[in-house]
């Protein structure tokens, strides 16, 4: 052991009590997916259908919530706090980050495509603060969740004030920079809604900083435990979807009545499901105040569970079984595959860079980076250059952490502040824009045969699949010419499913077509179909990387150990697989992730710090050796 990973080890360990979380809910393993990369080797179908059974916890959860009646005093109260000049914030950090930045497009989206004269006004009420800003939608930002001055500073920086209504969201009920973001809105007197999945007396008996917000009376709590995650302490998944249909409920309550109040009706159509327009009299329904139906969320539930139970159906487990496959394939043989996605570019962005600190695999990759690893899967939008695409996703132009110097002084330590200034400076508006994820970076990752492409189209866009000069259409044929596998996923009505379903088949029946039907609903934000569009590509991405050995039973033993959290997992899991303390493991790990550090610095490919200690353990092996000796055994 060197002197740094010593001293690193030992710094950890003194405030490793902090954030020691393996007692969480959230860290413990399902039982339903306990075997689950055993299943997945088998039978890709079963393993799918596994991760889609622990999704019986999110339906299960949400209907508790909608039957509690809540939905509709927290709307009540966005409501009034809008009315009175107030903004919504959503924070989040890590997945619940990329949370808040979905759930503010979709508020911004629906007001952008309607004609009422106070749409512009209602559009600019809703702000994301997201850990380490918008770049942090492609890889987490070293350190900023780590502390709750940065999330104080982040919010303070956008005016919260008491007119204002804020949900911070963190999957664990844990996260320092949410907590920030909380106490903040606390302190300006703004009204504070605390989001978060792990059972109240847990988090209480073993979580400092959690007992304080939980305990404190100025802070409204929302708890939306549904239970262990279907991949040991991966909260992209459960968690965050109970997380979205919540509040993605709660949005659409508001919207409905704004709307109302203006005496308008909507004047598109959804992306997917019923056609038509709204009608004051159905969001009336809706919307009802009365104390027989207090809750709005009847309809969202009926159609929530018909969808989970159409994802869990053979059809979809078939086909998606196959894109499973696909996708293994191009990966296990070095090759990449692209996504082109549109008006739900922000959900495939998400799930996309949410496999890189899971699963190890190569993060995003800058058109201009010659040094960094081929990114695995990247995601294209159909708009000219990457400016626009980036405000296409995220329905407003991204907003990254541009800090002077002296603002980080009093942020955090003095031994932290000068890698906290560098950092600062990889994460810039300007950098961001290195990631060219428009039509001006396609030529950047030219596809050839042993590659793969995927279109991810909803009912509204399906003319992009018909028309000869459709986006996603012209990119799976140009695949195809160079030789690249297809695969198509589609979500709407039953109808045009079966309309596309019969035109791909003639298109080009090579191309792996998964048809999702979406049950008729009026919903205006299509949160059920944001919600199980989120479920199945958690779904199609996680029994991928279990396939390609990155999961054991259900524990992501390629954890990424970039921040404190991660860090007790990491050691937690060298625990488990090796018989050492947690001091010596922890001590292992730091070793360890000094030997790969310089290569995760320039996103370049690196083997994963808890599969090399547990080698560098069992067999008494230097660091090089363990490396060679795991990545032959993974093939």
């Amino acid at each position: 052991m060197s002197q740094t990973s010593d001293q690193r080890s030992a710094d950890f360990l003194k405030i490793a009590d902090q954030f020691k979380l393996g007692a969480l809910t959230t860290e413990s393993s399902h039982p339903v997916t306990a075997n689950l990369s055993e299943v997945a080797r088998k039978d890709i179908a079963a393993g799918l259908k596994l991760l889609f059974d622990v999704d019986d916890d999110v339906v299960r959860k949400y209907r508790e919530f909608a039957e509690s009646g809540r939905v509709r005093k927290i709307a009540d109260t966005v409501l009034a706090a809008l009315k009175g000049g107030g903004n919504l914030y959503f924070t989040g950090c890590g997945s619940t980050g990329r949370l808040s930045i979905q759930l503010a497009s979709i508020w911004r989206d629906y007001w952008q495509r309607s004609d009422l004269a106070a749409a512009k006004d209602w559009e600019n009420r809703a702000f994301p603060v997201m850990a380490g800003g918008d770049f942090a939608l492609i890889k987490a930002v070293e350190g900023f969740e780590d502390f709750t001055a940065f999330g104080k500073k982040q919010i303070g920086d956008l005016g919260v004030c008491s007119k204002d209504v804020v949900f911070a969201i963190t999957e664990g009920g844990e996260t320092s920079f949410v907590i920030g973001t909380a106490w903040k809105g606390v302190e300006v007197g703004a009204k504070v809604y605390f989001v978060y999945n792990n059972p109240d007396d847990v988090l209480c008996q073993h979580v400092q900083r959690s007992r304080e917000v939980i305990q404190d009376a100025r802070i409204e709590k929302i708890n939306l435990t549904t239970g262990p995650m279907g991949i040991t302490g991966s909260t992209r998944m459960q968690a965050t979807s109970i997380e979205l249909a919540v509040m993605v409920t709660v949005m659409e309550i508001v919207i409905r009545d704004l709307v109302l109040d203006c005496g308008g009706k909507r004047s598109t159509t959804p992306l997917s499901g019923a056609a038509g327009d709204f009608q004051s009299g159905v969001a009336a329904a809706f919307c009802h105040r009365s104390p027989n139906k207090p809750s709005g969320a009847d309809d969202f539930l009926t159609q929530l569970t018909a969808l989970h139970a159409t994802l869990k159906s053979p059809a979809v487990l078939t086909q998606l079984a196959k894109l499973v496959a696909m996708e293994e394939s191009a990966y296990r043989a070095g090759r990449k595959n692209n996504y082109f996605a549109d008006r739900v570019g922000i959900d495939m962005l998400t799930d996309t860079t949410e496999r890189s600190p899971t699963y190890c695999t190569p993060p995003f990759r800058k058109f201009d980076d010659t040094t960094a690893t081929e990114s695995w899967a990247f995601l294209y939008v159909p708009y000219a250059n990457s400016d626009q695409a980036w405000e296409r996703v995220c329905k407003r132009k991204p907003q990254c952490v541009q800090w002077r110097a002296d603002d980080v002084r009093g942020l955090v330590p003095d031994d932290k502040y000068a890698r906290t200034v560098e950092i600062i400076g990889k994460i810039s508006y300007a950098e961001l824009m290195r990631f060219r994820i428009g039509l001006d970076g396609v030529r950047n990752r030219p596809l050839a045969a042993g590659d793969s492409a995927v279109a991810l189209v909803v009912e509204s866009e399906k003319n992009s699949l018909l028309a000869v000069d459709g986006f996603q259409r012209t990119q799976l044929e140009s695949a195809v010419k160079a030789g690249a596998k297809t695969g198509l996923i589609y979500v709407g009505s039953t109808e045009s499913c079966r309309e596309i379903g019969q035109f791909a088949a003639q298109w080009n029946p090579d191309c792996i077509t998964v048809l999702v039907p979406v049950p008729q609903t009026d919903l205006l934000l299509n949160g059920v179909m944001r919600v199980g569009l989120k479920m199945l590509l958690n779904t199609l991405s996680t029994c991928t990387m279990v396939r390609l050995g990155r999961v054991m039973g259900n524990y992501m033993i390629w954890v990424v150990p970039s921040n404190l959290k991660l860090i007790d997992r990491a050691t937690r899991y060298i625990q488990k697989l090796t018989g050492l303390d947690y001091v010596a493991a922890n001590r292992l790990l730091f070793e360890v992730f000094e030997y790969v550090e310089p290569r995760m610095k320039a996103d370049q490919a690196y083997p994963p710090v808890v599969g090399v200690s547990v080698m560098r353990h069992r067999h008494g092996l230097s660091n090089e050796e363990a490396e060679q000796r795991l990545m032959a055994e993974l093939g």
